[in-house]
């Protein structure tokens, strides 16, 4: 089925290649339709703890497709997805903000870890932003690129961007359009974490697999809907929440797994989310 796209499930992660090197990964409508496919069949299957975005080859993603681009120049748009390719993964409770066209990451129930090998352009940015977290190699290299092609800040990343690296930093990188390496996108919190290429993909592969062995699914994601939700919150809002999530948490069975394993010093046994 997936022309655009690689993909992999071994318990505990799924790993989801933007996979046409020969492009850079450039983006098309196909790729984001597969994206979604895979990240949807990701979602549902209960070995997943944790889900990889990364790129083959050696781009993460060039942004839009360019033949793309020159299609819409002059006046067309090809955005021809198969039916089949039809899907709709993630919670609707974290509300319509996080359910639009690569925002809707934020609201699948599992942490989305890009990983980010190389070049990453244009509207690869905001959606490497709406995942969870960002690993790169020190090889990456990052643009918004948007400015430079006569664009504007596209699909939420003049929100996201300045949520994680601040006003100033954010309209740096945006009306500049300049080229920044890896070294330079951490300082900034762009991404979490650099490391030595060959050790990307094992670094987010030990990351899931600790996620795996100690931490409640279930919490996990409820965690993540909180995070995101309370962005476009105030505290008071935040802190009554949680009180309440606090509160239903007493009566799961994963509260008196993580304290009973935690007194008889043994790694938890916490159930996969659709298990129970």
């Amino acid at each position: 089925m997936y022309q655009d796209i690689l993909f992999e499930i071994t318990d505990p992660l799924a790993i989801v290649t933007l996979n046409r090197p020969q492009a850079l990964n450039a983006w098309t409508a196909r790729m984001g339709a597969e994206v979604k496919h895979a990240l949807a069949e990701a979602e549902r299957d209960t070995r997943v703890v944790g889900i990889v975005l990364t790129g083959a080859g050696r781009g993460f993603c060039a942004g839009a497709d360019l033949q793309d681009l020159r299609t819409m120049t002059e006046g067309r748009y090809r955005d021809e997805v198969p039916a089949d390719l039809a899907a709709d993964p993630g919670d609707p409770a974290v509300g319509e903000a996080f359910r639009g066209t690569y925002t809707y990451l934020a609201s699948i129930r599992k942490p989305i870890i890009a990983a980010i090998n190389g070049p990453t352009a244009g509207m690869a940015i905001p959606i490497a932003l709406a995942c969870d977290l960002r690993f790169a190699s020190d090889r990456a290299r990052f643009t918004t690129a948007f400015a430079r092609r006569g664009l504007v800040a596209e699909w939420g990343v003049s929100w996201l961007l300045t949520r994680l690296c601040g006003t100033a930093h954010a309209l740096d990188l945006l009306l500049s359009a300049r080229t920044i390496d890896a070294a330079e996108a951490e300082r900034l919190g762009l991404v979490n974490r650099v490391v030595p290429h060959d050790e990307l993909l094992p670094t987010v592969r030990q990351y899931v697999e600790d996620l795996a062995a100690h931490c409640s699914p279930t919490s996990m994601a409820i965690i993540k809907r909180q995070v995101w939700q309370h962005w476009t919150a105030d505290l008071g809002t935040a802190e009554r929440e949680a009180i309440g999530l606090m509160l239903e948490s007493f009566e799961r069975p994963d509260f008196r797994e993580g304290v009973l394993s935690f007194l008889e010093k043994r790694p938890p046994r916490f159930a996969r989310l659709g298990e129970r």
